[in-house]
């Protein structure tokens, strides 16, 4: 890997400078319930000029075992990103916008539209019955789809859209580009730092993040197309992204991990079952 790949994740950005001690970031990794979890953390200016990403914490989850559908994946990953989100998360319990970027038709860029399907909103059920749904967050959600379909940057529809509900947080859900090819549908990344859309593919928009929206962001993502050169030397590979041939069943279940461990990570005592006949 070299510098030259486009890449969204942190810890790739980590191992394309090597093994050894970086000033102004630090990082570590372990296993949680089987998937293992690489936390990266850009502590200064110093740190954000050598990885290229904003201050904040960077934690990636590899959720290989799950697309390989090992037993009993599917619930270890809900509860391990679910506590990975609650940690990044400043105001647990109360009102959370959860906003699905991307493109819904165009399915590598899918991730964050998907992903609001699975996601329980809450607030309207809190207005009007409040006794009855006490014991849940309030949540809402919105989609607000691609400039080139609305002609309006998604950060500035969030910023309207948070002006008016007041959201405590905003958790922004978007595909992402890696440079490898093993991290494609098989890791998530959560940032505290926000996200800028369309960055990995060199199709920058406005930064969805504390600074635009005015309050606290929490950005997950999922890497669903890699930069061709990463692993062709051809001319023809420059500006070329590559996604995998099982992309729409990938896509479909990354969502739906993603839906449900912010489900259980902003509803206390909620578990995979419950949401399975909640989403039936």
């Amino acid at each position: 890997m070299t510098a030259m790949y486009r890449t969204d994740l942190a810890v790739e950005e980590r191992e394309n400078l090597g093994s050894g001690e970086l000033e102004g970031v630090a990082a570590r990794a372990y296993d949680s319930r089987g998937f293992r979890v690489e936390r990266v953390e850009v502590l200064n200016d110093e740190g954000a000029k050598k990885l290229c990403k904003p201050t904040g914490k960077y934690l990636t989850i590899s959720a290989r075992s799950l697309i390989e559908r090992k037993p009993e994946a599917f619930t270890n990953g809900v509860e391990t990103l679910a506590e990975l989100i609650r940690e990044l998360l400043p105001f647990p319990g109360e009102l959370t916008l959860i906003a699905g970027l991307g493109n819904a038709v165009m399915t590598p860029d899918a991730v964050g539209p998907l992903t609001v399907e699975n996601v329980l909103a809450t607030r309207h059920l809190k207005q009007s019955m409040p006794d009855d749904f006490a014991g849940l967050s309030p949540v809402c959600a919105f989609t607000p789809g691609v400039l080139g379909s609305t002609g309006i940057e998604s950060a500035e529809l969030l910023k309207s859209v948070c002006g008016y509900v007041k959201p405590a947080q905003v958790i922004a859900v978007d595909a992402l580009a890696a440079a490898s090819l093993e991290r494609l549908c098989t890791t998530v990344q959560l940032t505290d730092a926000g996200i800028v859309p369309g960055s990995g593919v060199g199709n920058n928009r406005a930064a969805v993040s504390r600074e635009t929206l005015q309050v606290p962001v929490l950005a997950l993502g999922v890497p669903t197309v890699v930069d061709a050169a990463a692993f062709s030397d051809d001319e023809a590979a420059k500006g070329m992204f590559v996604t995998p041939r099982d992309i729409d069943a990938s896509v479909r279940t990354m969502s739906k991990l993603l839906g449900y461990a912010i489900n259980i990570a902003l509803h206390n005592g909620l578990t995979v079952a419950d949401i399975d006949m909640l989403k039936g």
